[in-house]
């Protein structure tokens, strides 16, 4: 039969538009269930269409710890694991608003307890194994056992109390609070399914934790994400292979991710990450310092740098606040005399000048904070928070009331001596990888020197830090940074909370060490379950508001968020929360013909 001109065109036409509509009509609201058709196996996604094939290359500062998401707590482990692991409802970094994941629907019961989610039918881990609701219960059960120490676990109490999960049927689970969540369904970005048939074994045996190296053979690792463990080697990459069974289509139900494969490169420093990015090793580079920025944006040869604005991370100094009981010597308790008066802390504060931080590290791209709450989070920050100038004279004053003074040497310094006629010495930790705060580190020092405290900076690789300062406990000072996941207060729970892991001055601690940290507890406790944005706002300001007078955490800057793309590489949307240029990782692709060319 022959067929009229133009109809088979007509009727792609049609069918592309179709797909779009039904794309854009599955989109999430923020708290009401989703009406998908309960057969859906993949999620369509609307956006640029790009093209299959191709490997991109980024760079890593160092060697991520680990693939397990349940003993991960660098950045760097939770960027690889982004990409490999999913979860039930996520929080969608351009838009900040929650979408179907693993879960195609969900929906609230009236008194807010109950959240019921309807999981895709047809998922598999990336070795093709089927998952259902008993991998969700499974994972949830491993996230709140205490003995697995799991950083999402402070996440899921709610109500003082540990979310109980219930199976339905293998597509449909159910799970109970003892009180009402406040971030609704933002609970679940972040848990990522666990192979139950490959973890159940170790975790019974409590060896959970040993499991997931990076060295780990690829069919003894799986995950939900757009690719899989192909390759490592050490102290140089890792390498991730498309992921087969994703469950996720473009708008013309096209299969992603795009990519074939994503490699990692480790490399020690900023400096190194931006060489390789500048020689073309790497496709794409995120958290860029703003030096490198200013270099990279007057060269633009063949790619595009971007400021996305401010960003979550806020850099802060802290002290050592643990109680290390016969561990600690003679030398470290005189020290820890001095750190636990809150009116030294709020000294080291006032003489910080932030102001200078931003100007000389971030060469004016970014901001100076007073709290972990940074501008470029809109809703939760607490209007009435003071930001006091810097004032060495205050910051003297401060210390004398302490029962600190000083004494002139014979090359007329002054040097700051404590109520004993000991010298304030201390070392401050930093991360060796990370040059911009090697340089707020050294800014640091020169105020601390006005002071007359002698104050030494000692670089470390990040992994050495991290267990230095939450498993040893070894150590004077810190300055580190955190980049909060998402806008809402809760998603940094591990911060406020005194039994949180990232508790970083006194971690993990078994009851709250002093009345203000227990007032800090009840305070995020009891916005974890308020109903309205309104109620919550005040709660989180108060609690803001004693972390400003306590000064565990002397907060000084949070920097733009700076990336960069070669220009052959589609759909590059930097976003201000982390990860900053990965949060699209399938829909990312090489474009072809002359653009390409240069690859």
């Amino acid at each position: 039969m022959r067929k009229r001109p133009g109809t088979v065109a007509h009727c792609r036409i049609l069918f592309r538009l179709f797909i779009i509509f039904f794309a854009l009509i599955c989109q999430p609201t923020f708290t009401k269930a989703q009406q998908n058709n309960p057969k859906e196996e993949s999620r369509l996604l609307s956006g640029e269409i790009g093209r299959s094939g191709g490997r991109l290359v980024v760079s890593l500062r160092g060697e991520p710890k680990t693939l397990n998401p349940v003993i991960a707590a660098d950045a760097r482990s939770r960027e690889i694991i982004g990409v490999m692991q999913a979860d039930l409802v996520h929080i969608n970094r351009a838009n900040q608003l929650t979408e179907p994941a693993l879960a195609q629907s969900w929906k609230i019961s009236p008194d807010g307890l109950a959240y019921t989610l309807v999981l895709r039918n047809g998922l598999k881990f990336s070795d093709g194994r089927p998952m259902d609701t008993d991998d969700v219960l499974f994972s949830f059960r491993v996230y709140l056992d205490e003995n697995t120490h799991a950083p999402q676990r402070d996440l899921l109490i709610v109500g003082g109390k540990p979310i109980a999960v219930r199976k339905i049927d293998a597509q449909t689970v159910v799970f109970q609070m003892a009180k009402p969540y406040g971030a609704g369904e933002r609970l679940f970005d972040g848990m990522a399914i666990l192979p139950r048939h490959l973890l159940e074994k170790p975790f019974q045996e409590g060896k959970l934790g040993q499991i997931g190296s990076l060295s780990s053979a690829a069919d003894q690792w799986a995950g939900l994400g757009p690719f899989r463990l192909k390759e490592y080697v050490a102290g140089q990459r890792l390498v991730l292979e498309r992921n087969p069974y994703y469950w996720k289509l473009d708008s013309e139900g096209n299969h992603l991710p795009y990519l074939d494969e994503l490699v990692f490169l480790f490399v020690p420093n900023a400096d190194a990450q931006v060489l390789k990015f500048q020689s073309g090793e790497t496709d794409m580079i995120s958290q860029l310092g703003a030096e490198n920025f200013s270099v990279l944006s007057r060269q633009q040869n063949g790619f595009t740098v971007t400021d996305a604005g401010p960003g979550l991370e806020y850099n802060f100094l802290f002290f050592n606040l643990n109680d290390l009981g016969e561990k600690a010597s003679p030398d470290f308790e005189r020290k820890q005399k001095w750190f636990r008066d809150v009116k030294f802390r709020q000294a080291v504060s006032s003489v910080a000048d932030r102001e200078a931080i931003v100007r000389l590290v971030y060469q004016g791209r970014g901001a100076a904070i007073w709290g972990l709450v940074t501008p470029g989070n809109k809703r939760w920050g607490d209007a009435n928070l003071a930001h006091p100038e810097r004032s060495l004279e205050r910051a003297r004053a401060l210390l004398k009331e302490a029962g600190f003074s000083w004494t002139t040497g014979p090359n007329g310094e002054s040097t700051l001596q404590d109520s004993g006629g000991k010298p304030v010495e201390f070392s401050i930790l930093t991360s060796s990888t990370n040059a911009d705060r090697a340089k707020m580190a050294a800014l640091l020092q020169d105020d601390l020197k006005q002071l007359g405290m002698r104050v030494q900076v000692v670089p470390l690789e990040f992994r050495s830090l991290l267990d230095r300062v939450t498993q040893a406990k070894e150590y004077d000072a810190c300055l580190m940074g955190i980049a909060s996941y998402d806008a809402d207060p809760n998603s940094d729970i591990n911060v406020w909370l005194s039994s949180g892991g990232t508790h970083l001055w006194n971690p993990s601690q078994p009851h709250p060490a002093t009345a203000w940290e227990a007032e800090i507890d009840g305070l995020i406790e009891e916005q974890m379950s308020a109903r309205t944005f309104e109620q919550r706002k005040k709660l989180y300001d108060r609690a803001q508001e004693i972390l400003a007078e306590y000064q565990p955490m002397i907060f000084l800057a949070s920097p733009d968020i700076l990336a960069g793309a070669k220009n052959s590489l589609g759909n590059f949307h930097p976003a201000v929360l982390e990860p900053y240029v990965l949060w699209n990782v399938e829909r990312l692709y090489l474009k072809s013909g002359r653009e390409n060319a240069t690859r």
